[in-house]
């Protein structure tokens, strides 16, 4: 047993890494926070007012409406918009994806695939910036919780909102919410969130599931917390617009309570932007990279693993059949017919070469940090 030599009253005083949670969050607040939130549903449900109304902004300034023609013909696009805001000197780089002319078409088949295809694009950025030299100012794009906004009027899902999440809840965090519930009864948004929640499940659709809380939570947060779990999908009313200065002496014309929107007795939003925003974006993005992102990682790594077994086996059976080119799969090949297969089999290899390149730095990466 080894003892101190030190002075009783030195050795109460501690060694110093009790700062470091100080020294982490000073690091974080200087780099700033990136944040990406995808909404997505028909048009006219609420999607811009509401990120208007969560982040105290107007992101949609200059949004363009379409008249009946034109949205008959508008196809699904994908539209960014990123702000800088600040708070209390935090820096959050925010970016909204919208998806104009989702499920405006007479014909919605597969409108949900420049979603998922964006999505993946995204993940597939962050993969290529990852393997590469320059990895510290990595550009973090990925989508970290995507709005999914239900209409009040199809009694349940509909065929579209199924064939959306399910195509999409293996990429990214998903949280339901149900628009316009101010144009249903009481009694019918009762019926109808419980009905929501059978029919996720039953179709066997993944959506963000709330972390149980710590013991050392508070008990508000606990509170909150179990109310998210049972309350949703977050129901949501169209009187979002009491926000907006056009609509605000009207509200005080009536004698309406301008804050009718932050009333829970109305609607979920509050607590749905404090989830967002106060307790559950830090945990929205480790799930992100911790789950959707790691699962798109592994079947890239696995994927190129068995093309390089492949090209070695073809570069084996080259060696010991004597020839300069892999024998043909279909006997009596022209002279044209084997030039072509050799060239491709070089466009294969020279892209084998690169795809090695790329995880020979990365193990070179991950060696460098492990020193």
């Amino acid at each position: 047993m080894i003892s101190s030599s030190l002075p009783q009253d030195q050795e109460k005083e501690y060694v110093g890494f009790a700062t470091l949670p100080s020294q982490v969050h000073r690091k974080s607040v200087k780099k700033g926070f990136d944040f990406t939130l995808l909404v997505a549903g028909e048009s006219g449900l609420g999607k811009s007012t509401l990120v208007n109304s969560l982040f105290l902004t107007d992101l949609y300034n200059d949004k363009k409406f379409l008249n009946s023609e034109e949205r008959i013909t508008q196809t699904v696009e994908i539209t960014k918009h990123t702000v800088e805001i600040e708070e209390k000197g935090v820096r959050l780089r925010l970016t909204i994806v919208d998806t104009p002319g989702f499920g405006d078409a007479v014909n919605n088949k597969e409108c949900w695939r420049p979603v998922a295809d964006y999505v993946d694009q995204q993940f597939e950025q962050y993969f290529r910036d990852e393997s590469g030299l320059n990895r510290r100012n990595i550009l973090d794009n990925r989508v970290h919780c995507c709005l999914y906004f239900i209409s009040p009027f199809g009694h349940g899902l509909r065929p579209m909102d199924v064939e959306f999440m399910r195509a999409v809840h293996d990429k990214v965090n998903i949280v339901p919410i149900l628009a316009k519930a101010d144009t249903l009864t009481p009694a019918e948004v009762r019926k109808m969130k419980p009905k929501i929640r059978q029919e996720i499940e039953s179709f066997g659709i993944k959506i963000y599931q709330f972390p149980d809380c710590d013991s050392d939570e508070d008990e508000e947060f606990k509170q909150q917390d179990k109310e998210l779990k049972v309350r949703s999908p977050c129901e949501l009313i169209s009187y979002l617009e009491t926000q907006n200065r056009l609509t605000q002496e009207y509200w005080d014309t009536v004698n309406k309570p301008v804050h009718y929107l932050e009333n829970p007795a109305h609607c979920d939003f509050v607590k749905l932007r404090n989830m967002l925003i106060r307790t559950h974006m830090q945990d929205l993005k480790d799930v992100t990279r911790d789950t959707h992102y790691e699962n798109y990682r592994a079947q890239c790594i696995q994927s190129m693993t068995r093309m390089v077994v492949k090209e070695r086996n073809r570069n084996k059976l080259t060696r010991e059949s004597g020839t300069d080119f892999p024998i043909p799969l279909v006997p009596g090949l022209t002279d044209n017919e084997t030039e072509k297969i050799i060239r491709e089999k070089d466009e294969e290899l020279r892209r084998m070469q690169e795809m090695l390149q790329q995880i020979q730095k990365q193990m070179h990466g991950r060696n460098a940090e492990g020193l």
